[in-house]
């Protein structure tokens, strides 16, 4: 059987340039995942300690993910990625120097994930304002589809290398390879050359800092369906998700055998995300909001599968098919934002998409653990889906979202970011 090369990374160059060190970039990232956990330990640190890192990696995302969206509305957004890049070079060379040399100790791990963090609450608002200026409007669907799919296969072969590396060179040497991999991203970055951003209209790019966050606000809250999207990821990040990275982990311990089983569902759950980014690669909905409500509301059924008490095998089939849902629900959303969201103020309103889903997740990792102990385990799990379902149900409630089509009025003319009001829900 031949394979052939994707058209969008045949036809549009610099989107292939930047795909390529963006890959490398997402497995140094999934191999990342694993080792710090383990840097940690390796240390000295405790349980709780790997907690208080993991935190300062994600606090920063509170604090910085909107800034981060005014600024890369505001200057080329590859050059903020650029920066981004070198700055996490730096930061995961040194952890990984001060694991190689024995030094290393927890609070050093914790104020150097918090420099981590904020390059990264920098870097993907600019990330997702980046992609429509090196990919023509047709092929956002199977540009973003190509990105999900490398970040689901990142998901299945990151733990392995990750797992390898620990074992061969200790986490310091696992973390001097994702180090080399924002290197080579930043060196495809410098290479890049995106067409320039649509000029501003009203509400959007210019004015002081205030008056350019406010306008990308009134680009949300005049959407109803970009605010009514944010809502179910907000409660999917808060609600959902807690059950994968907390009771999951909780129950395969108890029940299941421990973290070699967890593996193979998180897995199954991997390989799932792959068939559903080759689906959305292929998929081709008239109405995507709508298409990505129902895929949300599959995928928040995560934590009653997980709570089910079936057999592993059954456990791990059904959470490949959430993982389907989740990569086909943020394909179908991110091309949304590109697509119907004006160019000027593309990394300001996914900032505030970051914010609701990334920056909030902490939240309900705090929470579940208290109302677990209190309410039990398998409970917490029903009633997370019992919330988190019928709020992804909900969307297709909204008008806004049913009606969205796959291309904005004067797409052909290339005003389709700025001139989707009949198709977007605005007054």
């Amino acid at each position: 059987m031949k394979l052939s090369v994707p058209g969008v990374l045949r036809d549009e160059p610099q989107f292939t340039r930047l795909f390529i060190g963006q890959s490398l970039s997402v497995l140094g990232d999934r191999v990342s995942f694993v080792a710090v956990p383990f840097a940690v330990l390796s240390v000295g640190g405790s349980a709780s300690d790997v907690g208080l890192v993991a935190a300062a990696g994600l606090v920063p995302m509170l604090l910085f993910t909107l800034v981060g969206g005014v600024w890369a509305d505001r200057f080329p957004r590859h050059r903020i990625m650029l920066v981004s890049d070198m700055v996490r070079f730096a930061v995961q060379g040194l952890i990984a120097v001060l694991l190689l040399t024995g030094v290393a100790e927890v609070p050093h791990l914790a104020l150097l994930m918090i420099l981590f963090g904020t390059a990264d609450a920098f870097f993907m608002p600019a990330s997702t304002g980046l992609l429509p200026l090196v990919v023509g409007p047709d092929r956002l669907r199977e540009a973003n589809a190509l990105r999900g799919f490398v970040q689901s296969s990142g998901l299945v072969l990151g733990p392995a290398l990750a797992g390898g590396l620990v074992a061969l060179a200790g986490p310091g040497g696992a973390l001097a390879l994702d180090a080399l991999t924002f290197a080579v991203s930043a060196a495809f970055l410098a290479r890049l050359k995106p067409r320039e951003a649509a000029s501003g209209t009203p509400g959007g790019a210019g004015g002081t800092f205030l008056e350019e966050l406010r306008g990308g606000w009134v680009q949300v809250r005049s959407r109803t369906w970009v605010l009514s999207g944010l809502a179910g990821m907000a409660v999917y990040h808060v609600v959902v998700l807690p059950s994968v990275y907390v009771l999951g982990p909780v129950l395969a311990e108890r029940e299941w055998g421990g973290a070699a089983s967890w593996s193979v569902v998180v897995a199954a759950f991997g390989v799932g995300s792959i068939v559903g980014d080759v689906c959305a690669y292929r998929l081709k909905a008239a109405r995507p909001m709508a298409l990505a409500a129902a895929a949300l509301a599959v995928a928040s059924c995560q934590a009653v599968v997980i709570g089910s008490g079936a057999s592993l095998a059954v456990i791990a089939i059904l959470l490949a098919f959430t993982g389907a849902a989740v990569s086909l629900f943020f394909v179908l959303w991110e091309t949304a934002l590109q697509t119907h969201v004006p160019e000027h103020a593309l990394s300001r309103v996914s900032s505030y998409d970051h914010l609701l889903s990334a920056g909030l997740m902490p939240v309900g990792l705090a929470l579940v653990g208290p109302v677990s102990a209190s309410l039990g385990v398998r409970p917490t799990l029903y009633g997370m889906t019992a919330i988190a379902v019928p709020a992804a149900l909900a969307l297709l409630c909204v008008p806004a979202v049913r009606r969205l089509r796959a291309h904005a009025p004067g797409a052909a003319s290339g005003e389709g970011g700025v001139h989707a009001a009949s198709e977007a829900g605005l007054p």
